[in-house]
């Protein structure tokens, strides 16, 4: 449909063309009446002069530009002025003063109302179409306020506002069922919508843009049954700079933490669907805002709105945010904004103390791990090695956490400790991967009864793997992003432009492959435990293997997929629980892998006996060989 009307402008250009070609040459052709005539448009008649033509709108319709007559028809955009006919003297300016010396009355109500009533009587009088492009530009430019107080200045943007709503909802009411328009000046961008009857059966939500900032919102809110109705949605550039934070009051926000550094971070946009404003709504309207500036950590947004003189959040509340977007949710309309403060993070004693107690702890057994799969000769083997890597990986992550986590005075050194720890446990996550294949692996084979499985496990391929891939990761981050190592408070990955996703991204991936390796696993342990006859299958050491399957899942790390449940949504004591399950379960991960591959290993539990008897022995020795000496000594002084 789109093509062929496009074929048919261009058709009507060529034959203008043609026609100017035949009335240069001294013959004078009806273009309006020709066989070919001149399509000036569904709302405008063609009028045939000598050796030309134009166009002109018919009654009721007019060009917003105000000429009176066009002669290139993709310029055609008559505008209904029919309506116009209904509206009284005072529709859009009730509010206004009947005489102009009214006391109490600004000057920016005066300009406000001057332009009512010249938008009003011109549409009537059939002068200017009363198009949302002509509302836009109408208001485009804001009363200036020169040496006025808050509280005047406050009276002029709330009559501002609402006029804008007022006379772009009338237009909107006026316009067909299914109509949605849109109109964009430098100051605004206003979205009107237009339905007819009763539509709650599908329950049906509308979207609504004005420049980048969306409104969601349920039918049945716009009509009720048999009847027409219209929601407007308005987003300003200018206002938010005019009503700023010196217009934020914090007796009227109603929060329980303690805000500082308030400020407004979004553009101001206005809903309306007739009723009054801040009138309850039976569901709510959702708000997307696209901040103005990039949140920060330390930041917190907070959805309110424009009570007249000041902002308030009663009635609003912050769903769910980002550094660049916070989504609002408003039981009424109103004006509403996106508020920013910032919060003083506080830091859980308890939890910081059980984080460096559990990675201290963590450290002394991952260095007596490394010790015994480096000195003990019994249980060497490629499961061996990669305990060992393992144990090395996270012991150098977790001292560089405990030493360098929050040296932020040089921020060369910090950038260089943030990259460091993103490395280390990038590579504590890697071997974590091929630990889990490898215990799948050797598992599957205690089915088909071969072990080529295992030993594909070459050295010459898991360290490529291993420090390779870790390695590939930062060095790629780095370079895309090379200011994200490092923030304010502590030496870690920064949280802005997506940059944590370089950390949790693998780590994800790798969680959710070795949780489907550790179910695997398991299933085929049941399924071959099960063949095995009474005595073996009820031997004593039940418990042993529950533990030992337990902890391999901390091992494999999926006990950090915990840490993907710690966000604003969820409720505080849930949170809190959540807190501190993922800070005392992984600050012990060294501590599960001493246990499981060292203490309770048979071949290392009689390896540490041999160690234990030989050094009692020697223990043993010395002590005779002292004692000796000494009694020798004692014997030639007598």
């Amino acid at each position: 449909m789109a093509g062929s009307q496009g074929l048919l402008l261009w058709g009507g250009i060529c034959f203008i063309y043609f026609l100017k070609i035949q009335i240069s040459s001294g013959q004078d052709i009806d273009e309006c009446g020709g066989r070919i005539p001149v399509m000036c448009g569904p709302n405008a008649k063609c009028v045939n002069t000598q050796g030309s033509f134009y166009c002109t709108c018919i009654d009721g319709y007019i060009l917003p530009s105000g000429k009176k007559m066009f002669q290139n028809p993709s310029l055609n955009d008559c505008a209904d002025i029919s309506w116009c006919s209904k509206l009284d003297n005072d529709t859009f300016s009730r509010n206004c003063p009947k005489q102009p010396g009214a006391t109490n009355f600004l000057d920016g109500h005066r300009e406000i109302c001057t332009s009512l009533q010249n938008l009003s009587s011109a549409c009537r009088n059939g002068t200017a179409p009363l198009t949302l492009k002509y509302i836009a530009n109408h208001f485009d430019n804001f009363p200036a306020q020169v040496n006025r107080s808050k509280e005047e200045i406050a009276q002029v943007v709330t009559f501002y506002l609402e006029t804008v709503q007022k006379v772009a909802y009338e237009l909107a009411l006026n316009l067909p069922s299914g109509n949605q328009s849109s109109a964009e000046t430098k100051s605004m961008a206003i979205t009107t919508m237009t339905i007819e009857g009763y539509c709650d059966k599908n329950n049906l939500t509308f979207k609504l843009k004005a420049g980048n900032e969306v409104m969601n919102l349920n039918c049945i809110l716009i009509a009720e049954k048999d009847s027409k109705g219209a929601v407007v949605f308005i987003s300003y550039n200018s206002i938010g700079s005019i009503v700023n934070e010196t217009f934020i009051s914090k007796e009227n926000l109603t929060i329980n933490e303690k805000l500082e550094n308030i400020y407004l971070n979004s553009k101001v946009v206005s809903g309306t669907i007739g009723y009054r404003n801040n009138s309850f709504l039976s569901t709510p309207v959702i708000f997307t805002f696209q901040h103005i500036h990039m949140k920060s950590v330390k930041e917190k947004p907070l959805c309110v709105y424009w009570d007249n003189t000041v902002w308030s959040n009663k009635g609003c509340e912050t769903i769910s945010f980002n550094d660049s977007h916070t989504v609002c949710s408003c039981s009424h309309f109103s004006s509403f904004a996106v508020l920013m403060a910032s919060v003083e993070l506080k830091e859980d004693f308890v939890l910081t103390i059980i984080t460096y107690v559990g990675l201290g702890l963590s450290l002394l057994c991952l260095f007596l791990a490394a010790l015994t799969f480096l000195l003990c000769r019994a249980i060497r083997g490629t499961g061996t090695l990669l305990h060992l890597q393992l144990s090395l990986c996270l012991f150098l992550a977790n001292l560089l956490f405990l030493i360098g986590i929050e040296r932020t005075e040089l921020k060369i050194m910090c950038s260089i400790i943030a990259g460091g720890l993103h490395y280390l446990y990038l590579a504590a996550f890697t071997w974590m991967f091929l630990e889990g294949l490898h215990l799948f692996l050797t598992v599957r084979n205690l089915r088909v009864a071969n072990y080529t499985g295992a030993s594909r496990f070459k050295k010459r391929f898991m360290y490529p793997f291993g420090y390779g891939i870790p390695a590939v990761i930062v060095a790629v981050s780095a370079g895309i992003v090379p200011q994200g190592y490092g923030t304010k408070h502590y030496c870690w990955l920064n949280l802005h432009m997506g940059f944590i996703w370089s950390f949790i991204g693998p780590v994800f991936f790798i969680i959710l492959i070795n949780l489907s390796f550790y179910l695997t696993t398991l299933w085929i342990l049941r399924d071959r435990l099960s063949s095995l006859n009474k005595e073996v299958s009820t031997i004593q050491n039940t418990r042993t293997l529950t533990f030992k399957a337990l902890a391999q899942l901390f091992i494999l790390g999926c006990s950090w997929s915990l840490g993907f449940f710690l966000i604003d949504s969820i409720a505080e004591p849930i949170q809190l629980i959540i807190a501190y399950a993922f800070t005392i379960i992984n600050s012990l991960q060294g501590v599960y892998i001493f246990l499981v591959h060292c203490v309770l290993n048979r071949q290392v539990q009689e390896e540490y006996k041999k160690c234990f008897k030989r050094s009692k022995k020697r223990t043993e020795t010395d002590t005779y060989v002292l004692s000796s000496s000494t009694s020798h000594t004692r014997t030639l002084e007598r």
